[in-house]
């Protein structure tokens, strides 16, 4: 009978040299949800090797279930999308032959619905409709394929480029590289449709005037409805706990929440200008942070100190001084809407009764202090960089370490 020394040399012998799975077939690896929103929370709070909430209970690894592959699988998700395509293409080729001048069914998964018949071909606008909500079911789906291309498939390889080995970092460095492209593309095209409306920049009198607004430009209801999706996704891989959680586990389902309350009443209520205004506000200074923080681990030194510093003043204007120039609109410039609209009105899209401000007002508060929170731990982060010349993480890279270092 062979030592127990040597038993414990030859079980560590085959571990090393048992296959590493790869991220993309791992349904328990953290990857495999969606990301959690780009915040400066999740610069400065660890995410735990082993799935653990924050109580301390061990977060148990759950088989994923035959209806959520699509959150988890890139090649479940694309089938998903691909059936409502076939359907669509399918009647386009038959139904001039069997069902003449019936509109396609199929449509309302990725173009839009709710034309106003009345609006010209100049100038066509879209309103609400329940079919909205199978462009945003469709759309989950969509964001859970993108995410994975780009993190797995797109930045990995740039990762191994930039020299980093841990399989942590790799992962993080992913996130980033989503983030990054998410937020460029969204802030870019939350622009471009402002500079279609009245509140270009943020003039936030034209919120109220001539209220309500339900007819929208396509521009403006495809630029809300996708980025309703992207962050009904978020919240809903959270909840299931598809994703390893974070130590600002609690934050991060406020964050959702609050969102989504914003999300949801700016839609039903009418009051998409704002949203839009809201929405840019965020894009904008998370893409900057995106980017530092991609510079931060493949540790450019230089460049990642100057990108924080350019980041922090970019967030104090946007999630700060226009955020609070919203808040100053919602409580003193509502008055500017018309009399008829102040009623509770749905037929005709108006909601603005006497306590519907304190609605509108709530989540946009509550939004502004979470900001308040994260600006506090950026300004410590900043006192670092400004005293030793780096900007780390307080959480830095400690998670997962341990483990990779007994793989070196």
């Amino acid at each position: 009978m062979p030592p127990k020394s040597t038993k414990r040399r030859n079980g560590a012998t085959a571990l090393k040299q048992s296959p590493r799975i790869r991220i993309e077939d791992d349904p328990t690896h953290h990857l495999t949800g969606p990301f959690l929103p780009q915040t400066p929370l999740d610069s400065l709070t660890p995410r735990s090797a082993s799935p653990v909430v924050p109580n301390g209970k061990v977060w148990a690894s759950l088989p994923i279930s035959p209806w959520l592959r699509w959150a988890v699988r890139p090649a479940s998700a694309f089938k998903l999308l691909l059936v409502p395509v076939v359907l669509f293409v399918n009647w386009e080729l038959l139904s001039p032959y069997l069902a003449p001048g019936l509109e396609n069914p199929f449509a309302c998964f990725f173009l839009l619905s709710g034309h106003v018949t009345t609006s010209s071909a100049e100038d066509p606008r879209y309103a609400k409709t329940y079919l909205d909500l199978v462009f945003l079911a469709y759309h989950i789906v969509f964001f859970s394929l993108v995410r994975q291309l780009i993190a797995v498939k797109l930045c990995t390889p740039i990762a191994r480029y930039f020299g980093l080995k841990r399989e942590a970092k790799i992962d993080r460095f992913g996130e980033q590289g989503y983030a990054l492209v998410y937020f460029a593309i969204f802030g870019a095209w939350g622009y471009r449709v402002m500079t279609q409306l009245p509140t270009y920049w943020y003039q936030t009198e034209y919120f109220w005037i001539d209220y309500p607004h339900w007819d929208m430009i396509p521009e403006l209801k495809r630029y809300y409805l996708m980025q309703m999706a992207y962050w009904c996704q978020q919240l809903i891989v959270l909840v299931l706990g598809l994703e390893k959680p974070r130590k600002d586990y609690w934050e991060l389902v406020a964050h959702h929440l609050v969102t989504l309350w914003l999300v949801g009443w700016s839609y039903l209520l009418n009051l998409t200008r704002i949203g839009n205004a809201v929405y840019m506000s965020m894009d904008i200074p998370d893409t900057f942070l995106a980017f530092s923080k991609l510079l931060n681990y493949i540790q450019w030194e230089r460049a990642k100190v100057v990108s924080f510093v350019i980041f922090i003043l970019v967030w104090t204007y946007f999630r700060h001084y226009l955020n609070l120039k919203i808040l100053w609109s919602v409580w003193f410039e509502i008055p500017l809407a018309p009399e008829s609209s102040k009623t509770w009105n749905p037929a005709g899209g108006a909601w603005l009764t006497s306590w519907m401000p304190n609605q509108i007002f709530a989540p946009l508060f509550l939004l502004q202090l979470l900001n308040l929170f994260w600006y506090y731990l950026m300004m410590r982060i900043l006192y670092r960089a400004i005293t030793t010349n780096k900007a780390e993480d307080e959480r830095s890279d400690d998670e997962d370490e341990g483990e990779d270092d007994k793989e070196d």
